[in-house]
């Protein structure tokens, strides 16, 4: 007798397989998708602070990134970034919060824009860069806790040394938690944000009151930015230079939109129309950026003129952890031990939110567009490889946060620029002239901002390219080894549509691919007659023509409407829309074997010119060597041969 227990290998590839992603609650995995019940969403302040682990923690690394940077002019260049986020970045968001409200975000809004191959391309070279995004995110939070862990005072001389392999562990826990079981704990989210943003509180009002008492700091910051710079327009002008470096500020937005389904908005909310939704959105998006405005203007304050420049640089007690370093300096060991605690947990977290980011980003487009595996669709696989990729990642910058910066802005400057195109866009078919024009102008300043951060920090490009290529290469392959598959989701005959086949039914079933001509009476009485003479069918046979009009080639999924009409009063035709031929061939026929009961004959000729060649036609344009393909789907559709209707080719 056999054994029922299974293998090893079998429980193993049954529990990595199981079920989709957690963070998919509430959001369809693909425009097929069956709904998720609906929740009653969370308070807009208590989202905001699920976005804000990611947007708030970056203050445990921003000062430090942007005394490096811009110096003595810290400050300064901190209020040219508070300037574009809340006139640049923060109406670019709420405007992508109206246009998009369902947490798809400004790569929904573009991706409306371009059909054809060109427009999934161009989406997935933005899921390149928000790949990018959310993957620096996790390896530079788990860098700068590590940092925090090892720098307090402590612990530095049982940890120092171990700054690589602590980043790695935290990693590999972040990734164990997802590989446990997920949910997007707000609860979690609010307490974190609450407590750290309290900490920052007495950290700023702390520095302050020393600056404040000690009064020789300011004048000598003054003086020595005088001696430097020279007058204020020189300072100006230096900070809009060193603007971009700065970057890392603005992060946060594009997951402000993405939690949007999580917002409890009106009872009288629609998923057509959620005005409240939007509202208390907008709501989050606003106040998460002034709560940031004012810590980011604070906090470079403080430590650019109480911590000495050479305490931020690699190695320094302050790199990487400049208000850890002024809490243990003013405040104790005690509470800086505290705040080092509250910033690490933050941080990690950060690398949970950006996970969930990347979890519920993949699937809303890969799948859709035939180009991911199916395995994709769970939870368990895509976290080892995403784990695997940040380990790598990790390695390859040293877990430095400062060397991961330029890879970080240039993820956040990328999605920020391609949301304020989507809206100059987007107001621009409104007819609103005043906001294509603001919007025009936002845009070539994230434009310019992300060029020169290119240029400063090509690491950021390098990275985003290889994700580029390495989306692109895995989603071509996934397509073509799913180029078989039967992806019409469903199939509706009109009214004159179905009479022609109950009619046919009632004898053999017999239908002819016709690609439509000049569609005059000699196409169809010669096709007719050539059918019968390469098949030896008796003249009695009757017939119903099938044709197929190509759509949109690079769309995977739809449905299939099928239109009949009489032609020259005597021709029947059956006229198809989709996104290839055979599928749609394929899918028709399976259809209608189901309803009627009977087997369906189909009949076609023969195309001339390479199978390669029209295999590739097959491929990007939805058309080639027909014939084999219809019969390569149904055959991968119908495992029993019995049942599978029968394809003629002559």
């Amino acid at each position: 007798m056999a054994t029922t227990e299974r293998p090893p290998a079998s429980r193993l590839r049954e529990w990595m397989l199981e079920g989709l992603s957690d963070m998919g609650k509430g959001t369809s995995q693909g425009p097929y998708a069956q709904p998720e019940p609906a929740h009653r969403g969370q308070r807009w302040w208590r989202v905001m602070c699920l976005t804000g682990v990611d947007y708030f923690s970056t203050l445990g690394y921003q000062p430090g990134i942007a005394a490096l940077a811009a110096g003595l002019l810290s400050p300064i260049a901190t209020v040219v970034l508070v300037i574009v986020t809340l006139a640049g970045a923060l109406p670019v968001y709420r405007r992508v919060a109206v246009e998009s409200p369902h947490g798809a975000g400004s790569i929904a809004m573009l991706e409306r824009l371009l059909s054809f191959w060109q427009g999934k391309l161009f989406v997935l070279t933005l899921l390149g860069f928000a790949a990018t995004d959310f993957l620096i995110t996790i390896t530079l939070s788990a860098a700068d806790a590590s940092t925090h862990l090892v720098e307090n005072p402590h612990l530095t001389g049982a940890l120092h040394g171990h700054q690589m392999l602590i980043t790695l562990l935290l990693v590999a826990l972040l990734g164990a938690v997802f590989l446990k079981g997920f949910l997007e704990a707000i609860g979690v989210a609010v307490a974190l944000v609450g407590i750290y943003l309290a900490l920052n509180v007495v950290v700023v009002a702390v520095g302050l009151w020393h600056v404040l008492t000690a009064e020789h700091v300011v004048t000598d910051w003054t003086g020595a930015l005088t001696t430097q710079h020279g007058n204020v327009f020189v300072m100006v002008g230096l900070a809009l230079l060193v603007f971009p470096k700065l970057a890392l500020g603005l992060s946060g937005f594009e997951t402000g939109v993405a939690v949007m389904p999580h917002v409890q908005g009106d009872p009288a909310d629609t998923e057509e129309k959620p005005t409240g939704r939007i509202r208390d959105t907008r709501k989050l998006l606003t106040t998460a950026a002034l709560i940031m405005s004012v810590f980011l203007i604070t906090t470079s304050f403080i430590t650019t003129l109480l911590i000495p420049a050479g305490d931020f640089r690699a190695g320094g007690p302050a790199n990487g952890r400049a208000l850890a370093y002024l809490a243990h300096l003013y405040l104790g060991g005690a509470f800086g031990t505290v705040y080092d605690i509250s910033t690490i947990a933050i941080l990690w977290f950060a690398g949970a939110s950006a996970m969930a980011g990347l979890l519920n980003l993949m699937p809303r487009y890969l799948p859709r567009y035939g180009m991911a595996p199916h395995w994709a669709r769970a939870v368990r696989p895509m976290v080892m490889v995403f784990t695997l990729i940040a380990f790598l990642v990790t390695w390859i910058f040293d877990a430095d946060v400062d060397a991961q910066g330029g890879a970080y802005a240039t993820g956040v400057l990328v999605l920020i620029s391609s949301a304020a195109i989507a809206v100059t866009i987007a107001a621009r078919k409104a007819r609103q002239r005043r906001w294509t024009i603001a919007f025009a102008t936002i845009a070539t300043v994230f434009l310019y901002t992300t060029v020169a951060n290119v240029i400063e920090r090509p690491d950021g490009v390098k990275i985003g390219a290889c994700f580029i290529a390495g989306i692109i290469l895995v989603s071509l392959l996934s397509r073509l080894a799913r180029a078989f598959e039967l992806r019409v989701t469903s199939v509706t005959l009109d009214d004159l549509a179905e009479r022609f086949v109950r009619d046919i039914a009632s004898r053999r079933i017999r239908f002819i691919a016709n690609k439509p001509g000049e569609r005059d009476a000699t196409e169809y009485r010669e096709k007719i007659e050539q059918i019968r003479a390469d098949n030896e069918l008796p003249p009695q046979e009757d017939f119903v023509f099938v044709e197929v009009t190509v759509t949109d080639p690079s769309e995977f999924e739809a449905g299939l409407t099928v239109r009949g009409e009489v032609l020259h009063g005597r021709y029947r035709v059956l006229t198809l829309e989709s996104s290839s031929i055979p599928n749609a061939l394929a899918a028709l026929l399976l259809h209608v074997r189901d309803t009627t009961g009977c087997t369906p004959h189909i009949y076609f000729e023969w195309t001339e010119g390479s199978p390669f060649s029209n295999f590739l036609r097959f491929f990007l344009f939805g058309q080639g060597e027909v014939a084999p393909v219809t019969r390569e789907v149904l055959r991968e559709a119908e495992s029993h041969r019995d049942r599978r209707p029968r394809v003629h080719v002559g």
